[in-house]
């Protein structure tokens, strides 16, 4: 008898081990479906925000920025990709929401009352509800039923500023909306800093900001809109994105 359940017992544990490796396998195709599986293989230069030179003069960093803008000339496409994707399932990302709760640190700069999302050491943002609006955002994923796919539309894409100066001019930005408004409807514009599309796209889910939680979230996964625009670029030691919306 004591043998038969030793038996027992050793089938049911292996069942469980099987379970548990099937459970990361599913885990494992999430996270390729959207992009989050190679991030061991990233270059270092996507994730950790590199101390430049503060005497580099500004020929040399033209030419770096020159340099960095062709190689993030995807940026985009990749990020519509992943946007697309979590359209046509969002119940399935939500456990990539999840699983990012666990690249939250507490207290990581001066301000101690925030806690921070990090990935590999050094590329962080900080959070207003931390864990908690990730648990929120992965809820409302669940609930969500998969979505139409958003197209592209360069007539929308809002041109970014060539120089800091303008980048800090907020008449240049209006101006430039304006513009496209004469003959395009823009619903919604917001602007992105993660130069890292796997990441970007997950904090925009997550939405975890003090000023207007929800709205980026929102308009990622808003029916009504059709149409996306992104435009990106390196401005002096910056990355910056935006996102526009229209339907």
């Amino acid at each position: 008898m004591g043998c038969q359940c030793n038996n027992q017992k050793e089938e049911h544990n292996t069942e469980i081990s099987k379970d548990n490796e099937n459970m990361d396998d599913n885990n494992e195709q999430k996270d390729e479906i959207f992009g989050l599986s190679n991030q061991d293989g990233l270059d270092p230069e996507n994730l950790i925000e590199v101390n430049e030179n503060e005497n580099e003069n500004d020929n040399q960093l033209s030419h770096k920025n020159e340099d960095k803008n062709a190689k993030y000339a995807d940026y985009p496409k990749k990020m519509l990709e992943l946007i697309n994707k979590i359209r046509a399932n969002p119940s399935s990302y939500a456990d990539i929401v999840l699983n990012g709760i666990n690249n939250i640190i507490i207290n990581q700069d001066f301000d101690e009352t925030k806690p921070k999302i990090i990935y590999k050491n050094k590329v962080k943002v900080a959070l207003s509800k931390g864990e908690q609006a990730f648990h929120e955002a992965a809820e409302i994923l669940k609930e969500m039923q998969p979505l139409p796919p958003l197209e592209f539309k360069d007539e929308i894409c809002v041109p970014v500023p060539e120089t800091e100066e303008e980048l800090n001019d907020h008449s240049y930005l209006k101006k430039q909306i304006n513009i496209i408004q004469e003959n395009n409807n823009i619903d919604l514009f917001f602007k992105d800093l993660v130069k890292l599309p796997e990441v970007s796209t997950l904090l925009m889910i997550v939405d975890d900001n003090e000023k207007n939680p929800g709205k980026k979230r929102n308009a990622l996964l808003n029916e009504e809109f059709k149409y996306i625009g992104i435009s990106n670029k390196f401005i002096g030691k910056k990355f910056i994105a935006y996102f526009t919306f229209s339907k």
